[in-house]
């Protein structure tokens, strides 16, 4: 979400929802995949920013990631897959994305990778929220009561009124709700290709991260370049191993998944930067992991019975 980290487990911005089922085991390996891919590119990103401002480290993220993503949208479907069939929401979602990117990106310098990862997973339980107010959707008491449990897991890392708490820690947060906003508008975006969606990501956020430069830029090194460039090919890797993904699994089965983040962020930040998650946030990352995945098995109960019913 960084690269944004996690939340595309509960409502994947790429997910093809077109496109059948073909292999469960396939949909969760590159899932997996993913997160390892993300996880790296925000080790490399916490790196980054301590030379060169948040600001131009998103950008480079999401230039390389346009340079990447639009030749190949091109290539699969032609100029028509640049156009979007609603595309005032493709615009608030690209800006909904890009805010929640800039916002993690901006915590980096100040949390350790585990901890703002930890704390990012909060967006699942956004999500449902805003999916009942905006979307009408039905939350039962449990999935309720499971939100609560994982939003105590966010307050556990955090420690609100002690002396280990950071108001930095409100970033990621903050971070989370932007992504919510965006995946709950992606539920609204009907009839466009997961290409153009990636597409629109891509573009809006470059756009939207260009303007910022003139009053962010810092001329970056050989080796600055070559970081900023390896991200940014990431974060598109990343991204397309959650279109391969959502093609082979379905979203309530291999979602939970990406929760390994969790142990790749904590494992790379302590051979990266030699930090060890205290047991604050490894018990709170552990609870926000738990209730993400009771969710997610609701959500799958809850698609067996619309599935029965129908």
């Amino acid at each position: 979400m960084t690269s944004s980290p996690a939340a595309r487990a509960s409502a994947s911005p790429v997910e093809p929802a077109t496109l059948p089922a073909s292999s469960p085991l396939r949909g969760v390996l590159f899932l997996i995949a993913s997160t390892v891919v993300f996880s790296v590119a925000d080790v490399i990103t916490k790196q980054l920013t301590s030379t060169l401002p948040p600001p131009e480290v998103a950008w480079m993220r999401y230039a390389t990631f346009a340079l990447v993503i639009v030749p190949i949208v091109l290539l699969k479907g032609g100029p028509a897959l640049l156009r979007s069939r609603r595309p005032k929401l493709q615009l608030l979602r690209g800006f909904s994305m890009v805010g929640s990117s800039l916002l993690f990106i901006e915590s980096l310098p100040y949390l350790p990778v585990a901890d703002a990862t930890a704390i990012f997973f909060v967006s699942p339980i956004l999500i449902m929220a805003l999916s009942v107010l905006f979307l009408g959707e039905t939350v039962g008491w449990r999935r309720w009561t499971a939100a609560a449990v994982g939003f105590v897991g966010v307050m556990i890392v955090v420690r609100p009124g002690t002396g280990a708490f950071q108001f930095a820690a409100l970033l990621p947060m903050i971070a989370a709700s932007s992504w919510a906003v965006g995946a709950v508008v992606t539920r609204k975006i009907v009839g466009d290709h997961a290409f153009t969606t990636l597409a629109y990501s891509a573009l809006v956020g470059t756009v939207v991260l260009s303007a910022l430069m003139p009053f962010n830029w810092v001329t970056p090194d050989a080796t600055e370049i070559g970081l900023g460039l390896s991200m940014g090919v990431l974060f598109a890797i990343g991204h397309w191993f959650i279109v391969l993904a959502y093609r082979h699994g379905n979203a309530s089965m291999i979602a939970p998944f990406s929760y390994v983040q969790l142990i790749w962020a904590g494992s790379l930040g302590y051979l990266v930067f030699g930090t060890v998650p205290d047991a604050w946030t490894t018990t709170g990352a552990g609870i926000i992991a738990l209730s993400g995945l009771y969710t997610a098995y609701r959500e799958r109960v809850r698609a067996m019975e619309r599935k029965f019913s129908a």
